[in-house]
């Protein structure tokens, strides 16, 4: 292992809406049960004592499953996803803030928007959040393109903007549709390349993947791998990268680069 690599492992822990965007119409609290079951489906991994995750977090699913929250919170970093997943106003962003650090009894410093969606940062400032992980630095058809954004942490007029991982040559995404959807020897090697590179690795996954899927007409690409094949994968994963580094939460990294 090597001491001054780092594995920057998160989840989007959130109400399971992607249904929506196909056109598939499922009930509140079908999305709500199904965002719990993936958070239980992972408990293996958020109870290795050698690990310590991000877990992006709508307030909504918070408030659903407080005790569970603030119980990860004695090991993981918790931050926000906003309010709720499949809307947005601009208040949510100190509203979920507020909620979450109630529930916990710690400080939030960290913002992911749903979707990755773009906002203004004065906005995130505003709010009270030190770090926005909002930033994909590569193209996504039909989502975003970021080919022109720094494709590693950086802190501009107070905000620390810290874009998930892609690699060095091409900018090939590590996001968790590659990670269902590339032969696994392929994404590790890509993995592998960019924390040699970088000096660390920042994954992101959903909960919701790591349950039994079959019943929504999602899209291929969504589908390729769930439940437990994707879960033992990502331990696979984890197990290969904890040769490499430590893995600790975003906050605990920008801390270690004396950021924060």
């Amino acid at each position: 292992m090597n001491k001054d690599w780092f594995i920057i492992l998160t989840f989007d822990v959130e109400e399971f809406d992607i249904p929506l965007e196909y056109g598939i119409d499922i009930h509140s609290e079908e999305q709500m049960l199904v965002g719990k079951n993936g958070l239980d489906a992972i408990n293996s991994i958020l109870n290795d004592k050698e690990i310590e995750c991000t877990l992006f977090t709508t307030a909504n699913f918070a408030q659903n499953f407080p005790n569970e929250i603030a119980e990860l919170s004695r090991q993981h970093e918790i931050a926000s996803h906003t309010f709720y997943h499949s809307s947005f106003k601009q208040e949510d962003l100190k509203n979920s803030r507020d909620v979450l650090e109630k529930i916990i009894s710690k400080k939030v410093s960290g913002l992911r928007m749903p979707r990755m969606k773009t906002i203004d940062e004065n906005w995130i400032k505003d709010a009270g959040y030190i770090y926005n992980s909002s930033i994909n630095p590569t193209w996504i058809p039909g989502r975003y393109n970021h080919f022109s954004t720094p494709r590693n942490y950086y802190k501009k007029d107070g905000l620390i903007t810290f874009p998930v991982s892609v690699t060095p040559n091409f900018r090939i995404p590590l996001f968790w549709l590659a990670f269902k959807n590339f032969p696994y020897g392929i994404f590790k090697t890509l993995a592998l390349q960019t924390l040699k590179k970088d000096g660390y690795l920042s994954l992101y996954f959903h909960p919701w993947e790591f349950t039994d899927l079959n019943k929504y007409p999602l899209s291929v690409m969504v589908k390729r791998k769930f439940g437990n094949e994707l879960l033992d994968q990502l331990r696979q994963l984890i197990s290969d990268l904890k040769e490499e580094g430590k893995c600790i939460s975003m906050q605990s990294f920008l801390e270690n680069k004396k950021m924060l």
